[in-house]
């Protein structure tokens, strides 16, 4: 999920610069600012993380991570940078929570479950799976659902249909935090509040 959004989230929104409507709009023009409250909003979830732990446990963290990815691509489907400019706003900073809750509570979930003999090691498996493996993965298929809904004429791209991109990506990341919550097995341990 990070690749396609790492890929694709600038390049969707200057494709908006081709619509008249559009072409002139603050999401068009300034389209890094725009993406740039993603990365404040990482800054800001970073920080909530404890609590949500704490509170919820890894399974519901990471559940949460998982359905924020599918808002997050489902607001990038239905938003523009028109009227819609508040989707995009929302998607930006529900990315915050869909990256730090997965990758930041994932690294510390495996620094808390494995031993020290095997904790460098399984961090390592734990990088290579999200930002090896997975993102070449998820650059390959990414770029072919983003060419199924490309249209070419003599090898020049013409349009896009960003709309059904995004909700294609919305479904797979429903699909995949439907797949975890059944096959991950984890009992969380609340805390005792101790004075």
């Amino acid at each position: 999920a990070l690749q396609i959004t790492n890929t694709y989230g600038d390049l969707f929104l200057g494709s908006f610069a081709s619509n008249p409507e559009f072409a002139e709009s603050f999401g068009v023009k300034h389209s890094v600012i725009l993406l740039s409250i993603s990365q404040m909003s990482e800054t800001l979830f970073i920080l909530a993380i404890p609590f949500f732990l704490r509170h919820f446990g890894i399974k519901q963290v990471m559940l949460i991570s998982m359905f924020a990815w599918v808002f997050r691509f489902g607001l990038f489907g239905f938003g523009d940078p028109g009227n819609g400019l508040w989707m995009l706003i929302l998607s930006m900073i529900v990315y915050g929570m869909a990256f730090d809750f997965f990758n930041i509570s994932g690294s510390l979930f495996v620094e808390q479950e494995t031993s020290s003999s095997i904790r460098a090691s399984a961090q390592g498996l734990f990088f290579m799976m999200t930002n090896g493996l997975g993102a070449i993965i998820g650059g390959y298929a990414s770029g072919a659902v983003v060419d199924a809904f490309s249209v070419y004429t003599d090898g020049k791209l013409v349009s896009r249909e960003w709309t059904d991109i995004w909700l294609i990506f919305a479904a797979y990341a429903l699909v995949i935090g439907i797949l975890f919550a059944l096959v991950f097995k984890y009992k969380h341990q609340r805390e005792s509040q101790t004075n």
